[in-house]
């Protein structure tokens, strides 16, 4: 059963290409499959392996100036969750455009999962769920505001059109493992907004420390790999993933009219015109002659 390790670490890397050879080749000669982001901010991203080859690549990072306490979550899955290995470049760890943020500086205060309860239901306390809107639609936190946004960098705009209905309000706020968190309470902050909170390991940690009677977490928990939901206890959920448009849908979707399989689903059937839809066919039709031929493929997930 392969081991799923998921982790960010906020830390200057003067000269991330230097790093990305060597960090590659150890994942390859480790059987190590998963996405990895290097920037001049840190590291991100989430592997799966076997425990030695897990602990090979984090012994590794944590040999890097800056990263010796660098942390992860993790967890376990019945497949293989990635079909390869990707270690990128980018600008940012977790884009969200805002040359400004720097959690290294600050961030909102830790809350521990322990806590978290307590602190979202105080009548004072307004709860922002910090993910993208297909992420938000198949769980959150009771009462948590869900911003509607395709993607992290809408945040500030959001906040910058919404911010009057949280005047005198202590803000929490949460992710799926925290690393999104990092930035928005350090935007908050530069913002002028006093007392702001997070939920420290994110969702991830919640459901794995807080057992199901005491939850305030309603529904399945997106994550970025091929396992496309978890539940409490950090169990694989119900979901699989329309290999089209990148969303969770439910097997009860799959038997809905508008679904074919790597083309469409009921939640973007109208959102491609027929020739996207012939290249999505003939994409299926290569995926399926791999399979044939004992192939492993495997869709890319989308990022955070």
């Amino acid at each position: 059963m392969p081991t799923i390790a998921a982790l960010y670490h906020f830390c200057r890397l003067n000269d991330p290409a230097a790093l990305q050879a060597p960090l590659l080749d150890l994942c390859r000669a480790k059987g190590i499959t998963g996405s990895l982001i290097l920037a001049g901010e840190g590291i991100n991203g989430t592997i799966a392996g076997s425990r030695a080859g897990i602990d090979a690549v984090l012994a590794h990072l944590r040999s890097w100036p800056g990263c010796a306490d660098l942390e992860h979550k993790e967890s376990a899955s019945r497949r293989q969750p990635f079909g390869r290995l990707k270690v990128r470049l980018k600008a940012e760890i977790v884009t969200m455009g805002q040359p400004g943020v720097d959690p290294r500086a600050r961030a909102g205060h830790y809350i521990a999962p322990a806590d978290w309860n307590d602190l979202i239901t105080q009548p004072d306390v307004a709860v922002i769920d910090t993910r993208n809107d297909y992420e938000v639609a198949i769980g959150t936190f009771e009462g948590a505001i869900d911003p509607e946004t395709a993607s992290f960098r809408e945040f500030p705009a959001w906040w910058e059109a919404n911010k009057h209905r949280f005047h005198n309000k202590r803000i929490a706020m949460f992710c799926t493992g925290g690393i999104r968190c990092e930035k928005s309470t350090n935007y908050l902050l530069g913002q002028g907004v006093e007392d702001v909170y997070h939920l420290k390991g994110g969702i991830l940690k919640y459901l794995e420390d807080v057992p199901a009677a005491e939850s305030t977490w309603q529904g399945d928990c997106f994550v970025f790999d091929g396992r496309v939901s978890v539940g409490h206890g950090l169990t694989e959920g119900p979901h699989h993933l329309c290999h089209a448009c990148r969303r969770p849908i439910l097997p009860a979707d799959m038997q809905r009219p508008e679904y074919e399989q790597g083309v469409a689903c009921h939640q973007c059937a109208g959102e491609t015109d027929e020739a996207a839809k012939d290249r999505f066919r003939e994409r299926q039709k290569q995926m399926a002659l791999s399979e044939a031929r004992g192939e492993r493929h495997m869709q890319n997930i989308p990022e955070g």
